[in-house]
């Protein structure tokens, strides 16, 4: 097994690090979520659904690096069904976004994800498989473990920074929707744009 001291150079963890951040920091489901939760419940409620994003994006990379992708190569059908369940799931979370404010009433209700819904919505997100296999194909290739550790550990520490940042862009909107109405306008406006990224994702296909 190669060391991953001399695998993992200066050079080749930039480069790792360049494409965690520009996966992670821009627009998707995950960030998309998160602006929208900071927004509507603040980022106090929001740390389960943000720590459950930071957290369970790298841990999802691990077991797709140690060959779960090989069940989808020996069964096709589950494609399909992670794909069906990816459209459902995120058609409810749009629906979740888009009532998080009552019509008539300034404050939020309902409830932001929790640790484990985040953490469960990784493995039907779209995005996040394509972030996973690219990174894993590009910078563990050799499916080494500790090259996979690498991996996971810079989604980690950038996946936390950027979940806090999204969350926290979400919670400084929130000071300009002062009105019920312009929270509604908001909270569809995520939902639609939640269901974009999720067409443009699978469009690629």
């Amino acid at each position: 097994m190669p060391c991953i001291f001399i695998a993992m150079t200066y050079e080749l963890f930039l480069a790792l690090a360049a494409f965690v951040f520009g996966t992670v920091f821009t627009p998707g489901p995950n960030n998309l979520m998160l602006m929208a939760s900071g927004a509507n419940f603040g980022f106090r409620r929001s740390l389960p659904h943000l720590t459950g994003v930071a957290v369970g994006f790298p841990l999802m990379i691990l077991p797709v690096g140690l060959g779960v992708m090989q069940l989808f190569d020996a069964f096709p059908a589950l494609t399909w069904i992670m794909t069906a369940l990816s459209v459902a799931y995120m058609l409810w979370l749009a629906w979740k976004v888009a009532n998080a404010a009552p019509p008539r009433e300034g404050e939020a209700q309902g409830t932001p994800l929790s640790f484990l819904q985040a953490c469960a919505f990784q493995w039907v997100n779209p995005k996040a498989w394509a972030m996973a296999l690219g990174a894993i194909t590009l910078y563990a290739a050799s499916r080494d473990v500790t090259a996979i550790l690498w991996v996971s550990g810079t989604y980690l520490l950038v996946g936390c920074f950027s979940a806090s940042t999204w969350t926290l862009l979400g919670q400084q909107l929130r000071r300009l929707l002062t009105r019920p109405a312009q929270l509604r306008a908001f909270n569809w406006t995520m939902a639609a744009l939640l269901l974009a990224s999720l067409a443009a994702i699978l469009l690629q296909r």
